[in-house]
C-alpha cells in the first residue's frame, strides 16, 4: 500500500461540507450497521441516538458547537473513566459520542483505545476506519478495514467500506467493485443490494476518468 499523507485531498472534509457529507453517510452507510444491524452494543447505539442534533436555537451547530456539546455530554463519562479507564464500553459510549457530533479524531482516539481491550470487535474496527477516512487518513482506515477482513473475511460492512474508500479516496474502481462484488457474493440479499449494484455499474462507467465530486460517495446528477 503506498503512502499518503493525512491532508491528501484537503476538499474531503472542510466544515462547509460536513453536513452534506453527513447526509451520504447516512444514505450509503459509512458507519457500522449499514447492512447488518445489530451490530453496535446497546450502550454505544444509545450514545449515538443521544448525541447533538441541532443548537438551542433550532438550528444546525457549527462544528465547535457540536464539539462543546459532545464535550458536555461525554463529561460524565470522562470522569468515570478516570475511575475505570480499562472500561471497554465506557470508551465506546465516549467515541460514539464523538463521532456523532463529527468530531472524528477524538473518536478514533476512543475508539482504538476500545480496540486495545477488544481487538477481534470488527464492528468498532469499521468504526474507527470510517473516522480515520473523515479525518484525511486513508490509509489508515484501508489498514483498519483489511485487518477486520483478516478477522471476519465475510464481514458485510468492512467490505463495503473498503469499496467506498478505495473509490473515493483511491479512484482505485477496480479495487472498489472487487470488494463489492465479494459483498454480493457473500451476502447475496444484503439489506441495499440494489444500491451496491448500482454503485458497482457506476464504478464501472467511472474506471477511467476522475471521480467528480468533492464528497465521497455523492451520486451523479
Amino acid at each position: 500500500m503506498t503512502s499518503q499523507s493525512k491532508n491528501s485531498g484537503p476538499a474531503l472534509w472542510q466544515p462547509k461540507l460536513v453536513y452534506g457529507m453527513a447526509s451520504v453517510c447516512l444514505l450509503l452507510g459509512l458507519s457500522v450497521g449499514y447492512l447488518l444491524r445489530g451490530s453496535e452494543s446497546p450502550a454505544a447505539a444509545a450514545s449515538t441516538l443521544d448525541a447533538p442534533a441541532q443548537s438551542e436555537t433550532g438550528h444546525m451547530p457549527t462544528l465547535e458547537q457540536m464539539k462543546a456539546m459532545a464535550d458536555k455530554k461525554a463529561e460524565p463519562l470522562l470522569e468515570q473513566l478516570k475511575k475505570d479507564p480499562k472500561n471497554k464500553d465506557l470508551l465506546l459510549r465516549v467515541g460514539y459520542f464523538y463521532k456523532s457530533a463529527h468530531q472524528f479524531k477524538d473518536a478514533a482516539r476512543y475508539f482504538e483505545q476500545g480496540l486495545l481491550l477488544d481487538p477481534q470487535n470488527v464492528a468498532v474496527r469499521t468504526e474507527r476506519a470510517s473516522c480515520l477516512y473523515y479525518d484525511g487518513d486513508i490509509d489508515g482506515a484501508l489498514a483498519e478495514l483489511q485487518q477486520s477482513l483478516k478477522i471476519s473475511p465475510t464481514d458485510a460492512n468492512s467490505l463495503f467500506n473498503l469499496g467506498m474508500i478505495r473509490l473515493n479516496g483511491k479512484q482505485d474502481s477496480a479495487g472498489a467493485i472487487a470488494a463489492w462484488q465479494d459483498l454480493l457474493k457473500t451476502h447475496p440479499s444484503p439489506d441495499k443490494k440494489a444500491i451496491v449494484e448500482q454503485m458497482i455499474a457506476e464504478a464501472r462507467q467511472q474506471k477511467n476518468s476522475p471521480i467528480s465530486s468533492g464528497i465521497p460517495g455523492a451520486p451523479k446528477e
